[in-house]
Parts: structure tokens; sequence; C-alpha cells
């Protein structure tokens, strides 16, 4: 439930972040790509079933604890001993607080009010646009024509897809956290850039996932109380997908993309998570779209390719 440039470390940090580092873009290997977007997208769809079973803030507290010790697993077989620059664990732990324990915590709220997995999809897909436009004003980076034209769009398709009935889709609030869960992966992609190529992408992803737990669990107890599971069958099993599917399958297969195509090729994959997730949310959720909706998605789906095309191109600015 990311992008390219904003995962949780293993693939969210590149090392192409100076200008005299940016590989050639290379195609996308188009069956791992698939399954990557097929991946991301069903994200959506087990958060969904989660916060049926588990409160939202409790789900976010389980899931990013278990799945810190499962990479942590996996990194010390891989890369063996952690390596983490000392001067980079605030950088760490502050991505990790925004892009998993803000983010999640707002998606899942979002879904306890009403918010549908499709929306939120489609929302979570202007991130990588949001950064640029957040990048721009920040850090003084070049916006093109078509990056802004391209956002514009997309807000449009979602503004459509929304359609009069705000209230159907989660109401201002359900809306409210869904962006604020964005806002917090664009500014959290932000972040990525200053953490040091140094410090490996795997134990940066296990502290990031482990920095999330805390602050989710504190706000779990305090807000949601002990008994935040109503029902343990279900939300293990969502439990379970979101952690080794999502945070950890999801994690390594957009790093092994971004090796092989570089960031700014892999960012153009994501313009097809939120169609996927809307037949996946059509299938299991049982959600649907009305004709007006179907064409905003298309609008907003147009809009994502565009600026992310424009993305591709714009270089260190990307």
């Amino acid at each position: 439930m990311a992008t390219p440039t904003d995962g949780s470390g293993a693939a969210g940090r590149t090392r192409a972040d100076s200008p005299s580092s940016h590989p050639r873009t290379q195609p996308v290997p188009l069956l791992p790509a698939g399954l990557f977007v097929l991946v991301w997208s069903s994200g959506y769809v087990a958060g969904m079933v989660g916060v049926r079973a588990v409160e939202p803030f409790t789900l976010v507290a389980i899931r990013f604890a278990l799945a810190a010790a499962v990479m942590a697993a996996i990194a010390r077989v891989a890369h063996g001993p952690m390596r983490i620059e000392r001067s980079d664990w605030p950088r760490v732990a502050a991505v990790g607080v925004a892009i998993n324990a803000v983010q999640f915590g707002s998606y899942y709220t979002a879904f306890e009010l009403g918010v549908p997995a499709s929306l939120s999809a489609m929302i979570t897909a202007l991130s990588p646009v949001l950064t640029v436009v957040v990048a721009h004003f920040m850090l003084h980076e070049p916006v093109r024509t078509l990056q802004t034209v391209g956002l514009v769009v997309g807000i449009g398709g979602v503004v459509l897809v929304l359609g009069p009935d705000v209230q159907a889709a989660g109401g201002g609030l359900g809306i409210a956290f869904t962006v604020l869960g964005t806002a917090a992966l664009s500014f959290g992609t932000l972040g990525q850039r200053w953490i040091s190529p140094a410090t490996d992408p795997l134990w940066s992803t296990t502290a990031q996932f482990g920095f999330a737990a805390p602050p989710a669990a504190v706000l779990a107890v305090g807000l949601e109380g002990l008994d935040g599971v109503s029902d343990w069958s279900t939300g293990a099993a969502a439990i379970a997908w979101l952690i080794l599917v999502n945070s950890v399958a999801g994690m390594l297969l957009l790093g092994w993309l971004v090796r092989k195509g570089g960031a700014g090729a892999t960012s153009s994959v994501f313009f097809l998570i939120p169609a996927v997730t809307a037949v996946l949310a059509w299938l299991f959720l049982d959600e649907s779209l009305r004709t007006y909706q179907l064409v905003g998605m298309a609008l907003a789906t147009v809009g994502v390719a565009l600026a992310t095309r424009s993305a591709d191109r714009s270089g260190p600015s990307s």
C-alpha cells in the first residue's frame, strides 16, 4: 500500500537520489510486476477484512510488531548483522512512524468509518504526485507541467468517484483520515532521502516496522482498550496476510523490481493498483462502482499515469 519511493525502506530508499547515480531506466519485468500489483492491491482488501475483526490501531500494532520480527530474521540471514548508521536512527524512526503507524492507522480508521477499499487505493495512488508537489515547496525541486496536470486530473477523478453522497463513502471524517494517511506516505517518502546509503535497506525496513509498533500500541490501549480483537480467527488470517504477503513479500518484490527496472520505471505500475483493488473489492468485499464512479476511476488512473510518466523523465526530482 505504497509507492516505489515510499515503501518501508527495502525499496523505498534507493541510492538514486543524486543526479550522478540515476540508472538508465529498464523495462519492468511483466510477470513480477503483475504479481506485485496483485499483492499490493490485496493489502486494501486484507486491511478492510482486518478492521472488521480488529480495532484499527490494535491491528497496526500487531501487524508491525510481528512484521519487524519476521523481517529481522530475513535481514539477518540475507545481510548479516544489523547495519544502521548511528546518525540514521532518528530518521529511520521518523520515517517508520510516518509510513507505517500514521499511514496505516489513518487508513484502517477510514476503513472502519466506511471508506471503500477502492477509493482508498485511488487516493493513495496520488501519493507519488503529491510527493513531487511537496518536494517542490519544501526542497524547491522543479515540477513539470504534466505532473501538475496529472495531479489535477487525478484529484478530479477522485472527486467524481466520491459523487454527491460523500457520507456513503465514509463521510468527511473518513476521507480526511485517508488524506492524512496519504500525506504521511508522501512525507515519509521524502524522509527516506535523508537515510544514508550506508544503512542496509533490509535492516532499515526492519527498524521502521519496529518503530511503528509502540506508538500504535499506545493509541490502541488508550483509544480501543485491551479488548481490541472481536474475532480472533478472522483477525489472525488478515494479520498473517498483511505481514507475510504485504509487509514482507510485497516489500521484497518491490525491491527486486526497483533493482531490475529502477524506481522511476517501477512507479509506472502503481497506476494499475486502484483498478485491480476495485476488482478484488468487488470479488471479496461486495463493493461495486456506479458508471460515473468507473469514469472517475479511469480519470484518476490517467492522471496518475500522466504524472508518473513525467516524474520518470524528471531525473532527481522524481
